[in-house]
């Protein structure tokens, strides 16, 4: 198992000035926002695709800082109504798929994206309920005519230039639970996994340890964030677990993320690692920082002191005692 960060927390830094400080974290991975909400602060995504030799600089200076890079990080909306969106969002995923095989990058994350209620929908429509029925039918036709369609199109492309795509299982998106993951993967092709994320999962009422044999059974687990979440029951019972109050409405919310340790205890996401190579990933454990309590450098540094404190490193040995 390695450790790494989601660079987005550093986005104010110099590229070379955030590959220090990650280096410095002890940290052995980078995952790089190259467009759409993650931006694209420390990869400029067409010039590395055009040139051969500003992308041997590129990892040149990454791994010189004695870092990887787990993966390319686009996160949008790419079947939105907003056509223009969606084209944008598209467009910037299909390069970073490109940029990824070039890089020997193996996965690139992003959402499922959500559609709107039918063809001339202005804005996205994310149906929980299957009634009143007309729920259901925009559940229905959200799946058949625009998210299989679409990620059968993508699936394809980036099986064909060898990269995996991890959806973060995110409220609001189509794909936001296992089965829902399993649902999409089944009808497109195995390129198409899940970039896992615990925070998203504890909210919903979901098991991560149970997410984690579900997916890790089908090998649909292609990369994972380390987010944390904290839920303040007192407020659910007020607002519930759909809580539309903004994230920095802390006092009140039903559910704040945290980072690694202040949501759920050591213990746990030490079960979590375990969970992870039992499960058959053994691959980076990606830092995502969203703690609305504490500053980045401390949010960031705890983090890392209690992932390090679980993380298991080494392969495992031969079982002597048997």
């Amino acid at each position: 198992m390695k450790l790494g960060v989601f660079t987005v927390l550093f986005a104010d830094k110099k590229f070379k000035d955030m590959l220090e400080i990650v280096s410095k974290s002890g940290l052995d991975a980078i995952e790089i926002g190259t467009g759409g909400h993650p931006g694209n602060h420390h990869c400029n995504l067409d010039e590395l695709l055009e040139n051969e030799d500003k992308r041997k600089s590129y990892l040149h200076e990454i791994e010189s800082s004695g870092l990887m890079i787990s993966a390319f990080s686009c996160h949008d909306n790419p079947i939105s109504p907003d056509a223009e969106h969606a084209k944008q969002a598209t467009e910037t995923l299909r390069k970073t798929i490109r940029l990824a095989e070039l890089m020997n990058v193996p996965v690139v994350n992003t959402f499922s994206g959500i559609p709107g209620s039918g063809e001339h929908s202005k804005y996205p429509n994310w149906p929980v309920t299957p009634w009143p029925t007309e729920y259901s039918d925009i559940y229905e036709w959200q799946w058949e005519q625009k998210l299989i369609p679409y990620w059968k199109e993508m699936g394809s492309f980036a099986k064909d230039h060898g990269v995996k795509i991890g959806l973060e299982l995110h409220a609001g998106f189509s794909v936001h639970t296992p089965y829902t993951m399993l649902k999409l993967r089944n009808a497109t092709n195995d390129a198409i996994g899940a970039n896992l994320d615990p925070s998203h999962l504890w909210w919903q009422g979901i098991d991560p340890i149970a997410a984690i044999k579900i997916l890790g059974k089908e090998n649909a687990i292609h990369h994972f964030h380390a987010k944390d979440t904290y839920i303040d029951q007192e407020n659910v019972n007020m607002y519930g677990l759909t809580d539309m109050q903004n994230y920095t409405d802390i006092k009140t919310r039903a559910w704040s993320f945290r980072s690694v340790g202040y949501g759920h205890s050591i213990k746990e996401w030490s079960d979590i690692i375990s969970a992870l190579r039992i499960n058959g990933y053994d691959y980076v454990v990606s830092i995502e920082h969203e703690d609305p309590i504490m500053s980045i450098n401390e949010g960031f540094s705890q983090a890392v002191k209690n992932l390090k404190s679980v993380s298991i490193n080494e392969p495992a040995a031969e079982a002597w005692w048997v």
